[in-house]
């Protein structure tokens, strides 16, 4: 699993992000959430969500 440094929508063996087309994976992440109606989500609104799916919560450097 990756994590988008733009989004921070997890992903699994890509090389693109789905969200924001970013190239900028990192493996290196600490946490995850799960946002399903980013519209709704208190949380979702906090880190920026658009579309429903699993989110760092940190991200580190490469």
């Amino acid at each position: 699993m990756k994590a988008c440094m733009q989004c921070r929508l997890i992903v699994n063996e890509a090389s693109e992000c789905p969200n924001c087309h970013s190239q900028n994976l990192t493996e290196k992440f600490i946490g995850q959430l799960v946002v399903l109606d980013p519209e709704k989500s208190e949380i979702g609104k906090k880190i920026d969500a658009k579309v429903p799916g699993k989110y760092a919560i940190k991200l580190q450097q490469k």
